[in-house]
């Protein structure tokens, strides 16, 4: 188990270390620098203002769920709990590790809850690539006859498609005859326990699906705001473009995200940035500059958790003096 961990951790490596490198051949690094180092901090400072507004709504989305699934815990903890996982996104890979975070903690509060807690979370994971998607779609209906978004349309088609498979499989009744037929193979891998309750814990989402509706509505209108965050690292760096590029390239750009190719993105974020910005007549070293900053923004967002984790080990490390001095 552990050797299959370090292969798979050197190989995100390598592949971040190769893109990074492919990047760097292609552009001129002292110029990319220059334009980072003179960025406008009061755009900047908005963008990171904006996904930190961001968290509330997506903690009250979050207790609703778990309310749902007869899981009763505090806002407050919640927004505590998605801050930190967004720290933990930064050395593990992306939104996974922060994900992997959230359910961790839930379930430790919860005992013997861990499956609906995966389900709960990998749920709302899935309702924000359908929102996603959603405004992807919104997006290249804004692009046409204004930008070639052709090459990106295969992205979304993958997505699309894995996501009305995952529909099928966890909320069609029909779905479960055919589930059953895998049920000796994942007994032999003991597999089949975990698995079948977390299928529980998603189907049974199926008798809300009001409270399902409101959630992407919510969610829709947070992505939607957040796009802006990128259109606002573009402009401290001096991209002059309007939001409706960035609402063509914002979703698409976070549902890449979803996939860890690499440690939080590294890489994958800044060529998509250049990949997609230098066909609208934007310079690499801006578009890099542009994805680069977008990244600092994010690291902005862990702030708050580190800061949270750091306070709460202090606390710790003085609750247990007196006790050792007994």
């Amino acid at each position: 188990m552990k050797r299959r961990t370090v292969v798979r951790l050197g190989l995100t490596l390598l592949v971040t270390g190769g893109c990074l490198a492919y990047i760097l051949w292609q552009l001129d690094v002292r110029k990319t620098v220059h334009i980072v180092v003179h960025s406008q901090l009061g755009w900047f400072l908005g963008a990171v203002a904006i996904m930190i507004g961001g968290v509330p709504p997506m903690a009250f989305r979050w207790q609703k769920l778990l309310a749902a699934r007869g899981v009763h815990e505090s806002y407050a903890w919640l927004n505590r709990a998605y801050f930190v996982s967004y720290t933990a996104g930064q050395v593990l890979p992306s939104a996974v590790g922060g994900d992997a975070s959230r359910i961790f903690e839930t379930a430790r509060r919860h005992p013997g809850r861990l499956a609906d807690m995966s389900a709960i979370v990998i749920l709302e994971r899935a309702l924000g690539g359908v929102v996603t998607l959603t405004l992807a779609a919104i997006g290249f209906a804004l692009a046409i006859g204004r930008y070639d978004v052709g090459p990106y349309l295969w992205i979304e088609g993958v997505f699309v498609l894995g996501a009305i498979v995952l529909a099928v499989l966890f909320f069609s009744r029909r779905m479960r005859g055919v589930l059953r037929r895998f049920v000796p193979l994942l007994q032999r891998v003991r597999l089949e326990r975990p698995l079948r309750a977390f299928y529980v814990g998603v189907h049974e989402f199926r008798r809300h699906l009001r409270l399902l509706v409101w959630i992407f509505l919510l969610t829709l209108v947070v992505q939607a705001v957040r796009v802006l965050a990128i259109w606002m690292g573009g402009k401290a760096v001096g991209v002059d473009l309007s939001p409706r590029p960035y609402y063509v390239m914002g979703p698409l750009l976070f549902l890449v995200l979803l996939v860890p190719f690499t440690v939080n993105g590294i890489a994958v974020r800044e060529a998509f940035f250049v990949s997609f910005l230098t066909q609208l007549g934007v310079e690499k070293e801006a578009a890099l500059a542009t994805g680069f900053l977008f990244f600092v923004v994010t690291v902005g967002l862990a702030i708050p958790g580190a800061a949270i984790l750091a306070v709460e080990n202090l606390r710790g490390m003085r609750a247990a003096r007196p006790s050792e001095l007994r």
